[in-house]
């Protein structure tokens, strides 16, 4: 990497544009179907297609780099079977969805990729959803196994594969996810999804983990 520091690095415009294109696509595709047809979100890859639609768009100005997909063909099956596994576990044997619940998830993440992970709470429903994302996001960062981009890159370099290596060069990934979650816990409080509010009344949350009825 220092080898090349100094050298002038080209910005290709035009992939750069083509990236604009494939998310402008996917956000668009996103909002109308939850505005239009919000009944059909899950019975058809509206965004998918989408975003497909616009790579396909794209070939004319920058065709995409289609070597790259062989070596990640694997990892996408895997991936795929992950989601897929989730997605035949009981919703309704899973704990409920609380603060103490959601800190938990942030170890699970790290085990258990986030994406199944977050398809599952999605489909429990009944969690902060901004605590949900920050502790899928971060907790799968303790263990290269977590997220799927550290999948990615253990494709490439297979030594980041020693979780006894990872957890010893980044302990500290593990304290910094606590402190920001018990942070965000003490300056926001736990606000649960509307749904799981009506479907648990008689839970009582302690004051300061709940949300003031002004901020919604």
């Amino acid at each position: 990497m220092l080898t090349h520091a100094r050298t002038r690095m080209r910005i290709d415009w035009v992939r750069i544009a083509v990236i604009g294109l494939i998310l402008a696509f996917a956000l668009v595709a996103n909002v109308a179907t939850n505005i239009k047809f919000p009944g059909y979100a899950d019975r058809f890859p509206f965004i998918g297609l989408a975003v497909w639609t616009a790579i396909l768009v794209s070939i004319v100005f920058r065709a995409p780099e289609w070597n790259v997909i062989p070596p990640a063909f694997r990892g996408s099956i895997f991936l795929l079977s992950l989601v897929s596994t989730a997605s035949m576990m009981p919703v309704e044997e899973l704990p409920v969805a609380s603060w103490k619940t959601t800190l938990g998830l942030g170890f699970v993440s790290a085990v258990f990729d986030n994406i199944p992970l977050t398809a599952l709470a999605i489909k429990q429903g009944g969690y902060d959803w901004g605590f949900l994302a920050y502790v899928v996001g971060f907790g799968g960062s303790m263990i290269w196994f977590g997220s799927s981009s550290g999948v990615a890159l253990s494709s490439m370099y297979p030594e980041t594969k020693s979780v006894v290596q990872w957890l010893r060069h980044g302990w500290y990934i593990i304290v910094a996810y606590l402190v920001g979650f018990c942070l965000m816990l003490g300056l926001l409080g736990w606000g649960p999804d509307t749904p799981h509010r009506r479907g648990h009344e008689g839970v009582v949350l302690p004051a300061h983990f709940t949300r003031r009825a002004a901020t919604g």
